[in-house]
């Protein structure tokens, strides 16, 4: 006999997984495009960081930060299924769920940040064959990303906290 207090994990169906990283992937990469974009048309302007882009980066900036976005629509959609996976399998339920949700946005935020430092190296080599500017981009974006994703993970986790997709009862 199970007593009151004991929660009990309910079955989830691969595709709520499925879902929800295609889901959390559209609301990230459209964050990461903004934010790469901006930072690739405007960061050189600002004087606190005292370097110069030049007017190819400037030019490029949208061309790259969708180069940037669909990088990591691919990598992130993959690393997202698998965070998903884990978390699952951990036995961590907790009487309060956004406890939960807000230690897994870390640990997401964690995973996302590496990809998308990395990213944007990988596209300034490529784009520009040189990495110049790409760690004061990559810093910058990783600053405003920690912030913005932060919260629209932890409100998409809620989100999908109350949707009952993919989940058997």
């Amino acid at each position: 006999m199970l007593k009151e207090n004991k929660r009990i994990k309910p079955h989830v169906h691969k595709r709520r997984h499925i879902a929800k990283a295609i889901t959390w992937r559209i609301i990230g990469t459209l964050d990461t495009w903004l934010i790469s974009w901006f930072l690739l048309r405007y960061l050189g302007e600002f004087n606190f960081f005292q370097i110069e882009f030049s007017n190819d980066l400037r030019s490029k900036a949208a061309s790259s930060a969708t180069l940037i976005a669909t990088f990591e629509l691919i990598s992130k959609t993959i690393l997202y299924y698998f965070h998903e996976r884990i978390w699952y399998s951990l036995a961590w339920v907790f009487p309060k769920q956004r406890a939960r949700h807000f230690i897994k946005t870390i640990s997401w935020r964690l995973v996302g940040a590496v990809d998308t430092i990395l990213l944007v190296f990988i596209v300034f080599y490529f784009q520009f064959s040189s990495v110049n500017g790409a760690a004061e981009v990559a810093i910058s974006m990783f600053s405003i990303e920690v912030i913005t994703k932060m919260i629209l993970y932890y409100a998409h986790e809620r989100v999908w906290f109350i949707s009952n997709y993919g989940v058997k009862k």
